[in-house]
Parts: C-alpha cells; structure tokens; sequence
C-alpha cells in the first residue's frame, strides 16, 4: 500500500474513514475476509482497460466480482451499481455478468433494483437510461414484508457522469444498517468516494481502496450533507478535473 489516510466526518456521530491508495484486487488478496464489513461497490467499465479485448474485459470483471463477494462474511452484503455499455452495436450487460460471478462464489441475490439516470422516456446513447444496483449475500436474507422499491427514480447527486449518485449509495446504505449487522462499508473502488461520505453520514465506518492518487485524495475530503432531506455533496478540498486519472 503505498500511502493512506484517515479523516472522520465533519459532524458528530460521523463514522471513521480511511482510504488506502492501492490495487484493489491486490488488497483484497492480502485479507482472508473483510471481518464486520459489507461492500458497495462498482467495477471499472472497458473503457479503463486499453489493453484488453473486449472478451478478456468481460473475464476480468467476473473474476474481480466474485472475488469482492468471496471476502464478504456470511453476515455481509455485496451490492454493485453498474452502467451498461454498448460496444459495436450491442449491449455488454453488467448485471448479467456480475450475477455470474454470484454464482461463482456462492452468493444469493437478494434484490435487483433499477436507478433511473434519466428521466423515464429519454433516448440515449452509448450508455441507457438507467443502471443496475445489484445485492448479493451468502447468509442474509430480506423478509418479503421489509421490501423496498424496485426503482429508484433518480440516482442522485454525483461527482462525474459515471460515477454512484448519492440517492444510490443512501438506499444501498440504509440497507446495510436495516438488514445486516456489519457496521463497516468497503468499497475496494472507490473513486471520488460517494459511497464513503453516504455511509459516514449514516454514521457507518468506510473504507476505500483507489489506485489513483488523485481520486484517493478526493476520496479523503468528499463530504455529503442533508439539505432539506436531501443529500448533498461538498468537499474540503478544491476541485479538481473529474476525468484526471
């Protein structure tokens, strides 16, 4: 690992966070399990893989996946917010592929919701209108008179355009804390770190694992408030370009 930082919320009650700067896959090798902690996450699309095929992506990202859930403990969840691409003409679907890797490591779905990232009706393209937030878990299980929706009508707030909005992160949050007795959220990809700020403001611990410096840094100073009941982002830190590496 080569540098990590720890920063707790701003407001008391807040939960600890740390962030490590590090290969994600890596660090998570190096632990047996992520003891007391659930996972919310979501995996790098193709185009941050340059130098693999399309095919060798799509193996990748399924061993990557099942790995994240095979470090969960029984009493955890895995959740994955996942954006469809469309590569020469047709759909790579990532909620097919992360279910495989459920399969693979033995894991239940517990709920597949659909977040809005645009109003329904618009045409778009390249992207849909629309992401997946997957749930998976090996012991828990959701009684049928706990449900929640199945669509979130929108994401949320987020810090770039492919990133986890925060109404996403919230609702997967508020999972965690209604559901599971983990009180820690990992996210071993972490980007500018949305899903941390949520869960710190829900009064959960997070930790981060990002391989770019730069994110790593943001992933350490993002905030998010309640205003009016909604959540909102802010950061202690200039910004910077939200594409920077």
């Amino acid at each position: 690992m080569e540098e990590q930082g720890t920063g707790k919320g701003s407001a008391s009650g807040e939960g600890q966070r740390t962030v490590e700067c590090a290969d994600a896959l890596e660090w998570l090798s190096a632990r047996e399990t992520l003891a007391g902690s659930s996972v919310i996450t979501s995996l790098p699309d193709v185009s941050e893989f340059p130098a693999l095929s399309l095919a060798e992506w799509k193996q990748w990202f399924i061993r990557a996946a099942a790995r994240v859930m095979a470090k969960v403990p029984t009493e955890g969840v895995a959740i994955f917010y996942q954006t469809d691409v469309k590569k020469t003409g047709a759909w790579v679907d990532k909620g097919y592929l992360i279910s495989r890797a459920a399969e693979e490591a033995g894991c239940e779905t517990l709920w597949h919701k659909v977040v809005c990232r645009t109003a329904p009706g618009t045409v778009t393209f390249g992207r849909p209108a629309y992401s997946h937030l997957l749930c998976f878990s090996r012991g828990v299980r959701v009684e049928l008179s706990r449900a929640t929706p199945d669509v979130l009508p929108h994401a949320g707030e987020v810090t770039w355009t492919r990133g986890m909005g925060t109404q996403a992160c919230l609702t997967a949050c508020r999972f965690i804390l209604e559901h599971t007795a983990t009180r820690t959220v990992v996210d071993p990809f972490c980007g500018h770190g949305t899903v941390l700020a949520v869960a710190n403001a829900l009064g959960l611990d997070a930790v981060g694992v990002e391989l770019s410096r730069k994110r790593a840094k943001k992933a350490r100073a993002l905030r998010v408030v309640f205003d009016s009941g909604t959540l909102r982002l802010s950061s202690s830190t200039d910004p910077e370009s939200a594409d920077e590496p």
